[in-house]
């Protein structure tokens, strides 16, 4: 028996062991490294999740129609009315009264003509139409302002147009109207004459439907700084025609129309060279010179009152000055109130 002790490995780690069982060793040892995430030698990010969208599918447009066919029927219409017209002129198929009013050319030409600025320049709204009576004589009487008388063309368009009847509106006009080339006769086979008592009376005798603006020059002419305060309504002329017939007033209120050309200025010199009652001076004319004359596209308002009745006054009445001075005062105050109520009312000057 030998003296030297052995020395045993524990761990089985010696030399003893096989390189078989070595190997077998080290390559469980990476196994397990390549399953740890420490291990791995390159990190990989999450596949994100992709959402599927799906495209709107496309909006099926209505191809643009052209109204050829109103555009056609309005132009061929146009054209008969215009060759209707010559016809009857041409035939003399017309007839005129002894103011020189044409009704034909009235309805065809002239009317026609303002029926824009009405409707969609303007944009005119008619209140109490209904208060002028639908046959017999009857005498509005309106407020008048705006430089240039378009207020009155404007009243005549809601009458023919507005009224159950279609009645035409007879304008009692200054001499000035008539003096002027062309104005004068347009005016007269419009259906318009003097503003007098003899052919006022001679109007409302026979029925028809007149107008008279008693401000006159007064009126139309005033400073913008003054409008819709009415002026003086002269010596109640118009009063004693009503009276005299026995034809019922009708108080008429007009906004709109004192913002068509705001007067600020009035060359006075230059109107006395023309012979004019004023040369008005606006914020556009004469500085920018005819597109000065464009009227500004204001909203207007036209509302006609309750009839004021004169049939039963006495016949003598028609020549008492306190009459007069009363019924022109009751109906200069109707207006007045009117046209305040009606400010009162809007908002803004072009829209109303």
């Amino acid at each position: 028996m030998s003296d030297v002790a052995k020395v045993i490995p524990l761990h089985g780690g010696g030399s003893g062991r096989t390189a078989s069982a070595r190997n077998t060793d080290q390559s469980r040892v990476e196994r397990s490294r390549s399953r740890h995430p420490s291990s791995y030698s390159e990190v990989r990010p999450p596949t994100p999740l992709i959402t599927p969208t799906f495209a709107a599918p496309p909006v099926a447009t209505a191809p643009v129609s052209v109204p050829i066919d109103a555009i056609r029927e309005k132009l061929v219409d146009q054209i008969a009315g215009t060759a209707e017209f010559l016809r009857r002129r041409l035939a003399g198929d017309y007839q005129i009264d002894e103011f020189g009013y044409d009704p034909h050319f009235a309805d065809a030409v002239w009317l026609p003509l303002l029926r824009p600025l009405f409707d969609k320049w303007f944009r005119v709204e008619v209140k109490g139409i209904e208060n002028i009576p639908n046959d017999g004589g009857a005498l509005v009487v309106a407020n008048h302002a705006g430089v240039i008388p378009i207020d009155a063309l404007m009243t005549s368009v809601a009458v023919r147009d507005h009224h159950p009847a279609h009645r035409p509106l007879r304008m009692l006009a200054a001499d000035m109207a008539f003096e002027m080339p062309g104005v004068g006769s347009i005016a007269r086979k419009a259906g318009h004459t003097l503003a007098c008592n003899p052919d006022a009376e001679r109007l409302l005798r026979m029925g028809e439907v007149a107008a008279v603006f008693p401000e006159g020059f007064k009126g139309i002419g005033k400073p913008f700084s003054e409008r819709y305060k009415l002026q003086r309504f002269g010596r109640g002329g118009f009063v004693s025609a009503a009276l005299r017939t026995g034809a019922p007033i009708i108080p008429c209120s007009i906004v709109g129309s004192e913002e068509i050309y705001p007067k600020i200025g009035d060359l006075t010199t230059l109107a006395r060279l023309m012979g004019m009652p004023y040369f008005p001076v606006t914020p556009l004319f004469p500085h920018f010179g005819p597109l000065g004359l464009i009227p500004l596209p204001s909203k207007w308002y036209i509302e006609f009152g309750k009839p004021i009745y004169t049939d039963s006054y006495e016949a003598q009445a028609s020549d008492d000055p306190m009459v007069l001075f009363e019924l022109t005062d009751h109906v200069r105050e109707t207006i007045q109130h009117t046209l305040y109520r009606l400010l009162a009312k809007r908002r803004n000057v072009f829209l109303g």
